[in-house]
C-alpha cells in the first residue's frame, strides 16, 4: 500500500511540475490558436541546458533554471520569426524548429543523456534545507512554481499587451485593424509559451535527476491531452485564472491516470498511444455529444422539437 501511495505522490509531483509546460502550451494552442510543435524540443532543450550548466559549469541550480528558460525563449523566438518573418505556416515552423533542436540538444551535451546523480538540485537542497522527504519536496517546490506561473500569466494578459495578444487569437484580422501588430504579438506569445515549456524542463531535469535527449517527445501530446482534461474538470468555471490552473490540475489528473494504468499492470512501452487515445477521447466526446444533442431536436418537417 505504501509503495502505491509513493508512486502517486511521485506522479502527481511529475504532473505539477510538467503543469508549467503545459500552460506554455495553454497561450499557443487555446489563446493563439496555433499547434506549436516546437514543445517536443524545447522541452528537452531546457532540459539539457539545465543538466549542462550544473555538470559541467558547477553553475547554481536555481540559475540553471534560469537559464534553462531562457533557451526556451530562444528557442520559440526561432519559430515566431520563421513564422512571422517569413511567412512559414505555424505548424511547419515549429516541426522546422523542433527537427534542428534534436541535434542542438545533442550538441550541448554532446552524448545522448547527462546524469546528475552526484550533483544538487533545487529539490535536494529545498529538502536539507527543511528537512522533509525530496519525493515531498518536488511536490512543494512545483506547486509554488506552478502557482507563481499562473498569478504571473493572469497579471500579464491583464495589461495592454497581454490583453492584444489574447484578442489576436480571437480575431487577427480585427485586432490589426485597430493598429495592433499581430505578427509581434504571436512571436512574443510564441516566446513566452516556449519559456514556459523550457523552465519545465529544466524543472524536470532535476527531479528525475538525469537530461536525455529525448525527454520531450510527446510533450505536445500530453500538453493538449491535459488541456482537454483540464476543461472537462473545471468546464464551468470561465474565469481566465480559472482556465490556467485548470490547466495544471488537468497536468496532474493525467499523471495520476497514467499511475493508475501502470499500477494495473500495462506496458510502460504503450504509454505514448494512452496518452494518443485520451487526448482523441477528451476532443472526441464533446463534439459527439453535440451532434447528438442536436440529431435529437431536428424535426424532418423542419420545426423545433419542445
Amino acid at each position: 500500500m505504501d509503495g502505491i501511495l509513493m508512486a502517486f505522490q511521485g506522479a502527481l509531483s511529475q504532473g505539477i511540475l510538467w503543469g508549467v509546460m503545459v500552460l506554455g502550451v495553454y497561450i499557443t494552442f487555446k489563446l493563439l490558436d496555433i499547434a506549436d510543435l516546437t514543445v517536443d524540443g524545447s522541452f528537452a532543450l531546457g532540459g539539457c541546458v539545465c543538466a549542462v550548466m550544473i555538470v559541467n559549469y558547477n553553475m547554481d541550480p536555481i540559475a540553471a533554471l534560469l537559464m534553462a528558460t531562457l533557451s526556451g525563449v530562444l528557442a520559440g523566438a526561432v519559430t515566431g520569426i520563421l513564422h512571422t518573418v517569413f511567412d512559414i505556416p505555424a505548424i511547419l515552423a515549429g516541426i522546422l524548429t523542433q527537427i534542428s533542436l534534436w541535434s542542438v540538444n545533442l550538441r550541448i551535451m554532446g552524448k545522448s543523456n547527462i546524469p546528475l546523480l552526484q550533483t544538487s538540485t533545487v529539490f535536494i537542497g529545498f529538502s536539507e534545507m527543511t528537512g522533509i522527504e525530496q519525493s515531498e519536496s518536488a511536490l512543494i517546490i512545483g506547486l509554488l512554481v506552478a502557482a507563481c506561473m499562473v498569478l504571473l500569466l493572469y497579471w500579464f494578459f491583464g495589461t495592454e499587451v497581454g490583453s492584444a495578444l489574447r484578442a489576436t487569437g480571437n480575431n487577427e484580422n480585427m485586432v490589426r485593424a485597430l493598429g495592433v501588430d499581430t505578427k509581434f504579438m504571436k512571436l512574443i506569445g510564441l516566446m513566452i509559451s516556449n519559456g514556459l515549456v523550457g523552465l519545465s524542463g529544466g524543472l524536470v531535469c532535476q527531479s528525475q535527476k538525469y537530461a536525455d535527449i529525448n525527454m520531450g517527445t510527446g510533450a505536445i501530446v500530453i500538453g493538449l491531452a491535459a488541456i482537454v482534461i483540464g476543461e472537462v474538470l473545471m468546464g464551468r468555471l470561465t474565469s481566465f485564472h480559472s482556465k490556467l490552473i485548470a490547466a495544471v490540475a488537468g497536468s496532474a489528473v493525467y499523471f495520476l491516470i497514467r499511475a493508475v494504468v501502470l499500477q494495473l499492470g500495462m506496458n510502460a512501452n504503450d504509454m505514448k498511444m494512452l496518452s494518443a487515445v485520451i487526448v482523441a477521447i477528451a476532443l472526441a466526446v464533446p463534439v459527439m455529444s453535440a451532434k447528438i444533442s442536436q440529431s435529437r431536436g431536428y424535426d424532418p418537417e423542419g420545426k423545433e422539437k419542445g
